[in-house]
């Protein structure tokens, strides 16, 4: 995943928790737009201005989190410190694969800060890659680093975990369109995907009851994924036979999941 954008409705609230409480520099801006990037430029954020946006009630079809992965213990140690100097709410849990924190943005947009565990640790049962939830060893991570520090310039996006309406519909559209594996299935009202062995890249759930959000509001707009390169023009036609709609934006594809959510697919 390469890029993620968030409709907001105080938009200097949100800059300031990115950048002041997050430590992700502002990379750019333009009116009501501002673009946030790890100066790695592994990924980028876009914060779009819209104060009269009707506000998304939580849960609802959309966004669960988007997860940032730090490439080691000691770098999600120094940025859950910075957030614990700055009074920031972050709950800790141990997932198996990885070790994560989880928290949400001014506007209530759930955000995963997490490390993998080596994939050789990684465990497979017959319901697929085993992922579990239990308590996190907070101050044993924390031991990694001595002092806080901002987000990591070599953080990427991980994941995203979403809200839908229907499983069987997500992974129709997920798996059966887009190509990906399921890694999990039992993990009650949820389903994993990915592509490569990864634990997952997209996770969806059925937790918000099929609750959806007024037309434009805050929350997600969309978001990018990186495909291998020259497989665009097999894309289009894979997307025409299954007579799914599409969009040539000239440097990609743009695609709608079945929750609405826009979806921009480029050659990496």
């Amino acid at each position: 995943m390469r890029r993620l954008a968030l409709r907001v409705r105080d938009l200097e609230a949100a800059v300031s928790f990115y950048a002041d409480r997050l430590g992700m520099p502002v990379s750019g801006r333009d009116g009501g737009r501002v673009v946030l990037a790890p100066a790695g430029g592994a990924f980028a954020l876009d914060l779009v201005h819209a104060p009269l946006a009707p506000v998304r009630p939580h849960p609802s079809i959309g966004l669960y989190h988007f997860a940032l992965l730090l490439p080691d213990r000691a770098s999600l140690a120094a940025v859950i410190r910075r957030l614990l100097e700055a009074r920031w709410r972050a709950d800790g849990s141990d997932h198996g694969v990885s070790e994560a924190f989880y928290l949400r943005d001014p506007e209530g947009n759930g955000i995963e800060l997490y490390r993998d565990r080596p994939r050789e640790t990684w465990s497979t049962g017959s319901a697929g890659i085993e992922m579990m939830t239990a308590p996190l060893d907070v101050a044993g991570l924390l031991a990694e680093a001595k002092e806080s520090g901002p987000l990591s310039a070599e953080a990427r996006f991980g994941h995203i975990h979403l809200h839908v309406g229907d499983l069987a519909e997500g992974e129709r559209f997920y798996a059966g369109v887009l190509g990906m594996d399921v890694t999990q299935r039992s993990y009650p009202g949820a389903l994993f995907l990915s592509v490569g062995g990864y634990h997952h890249h997209v996770g969806l759930n059925t937790w918000a009851q099929g609750r959806r959000p007024p037309d434009g509001a805050t929350g997600l707009i969309g978001y990018a994924w990186g495909i291998p390169a020259g497989t665009l023009a097999q894309l289009r036609r894979h997307l025409r036979d299954r007579g799914v709609p599409f969009e040539d934006t000239g440097v990609g594809i743009a695609v709608t999941d079945p929750a609405g959510i826009g979806i921009d697919l480029r050659e990496a």
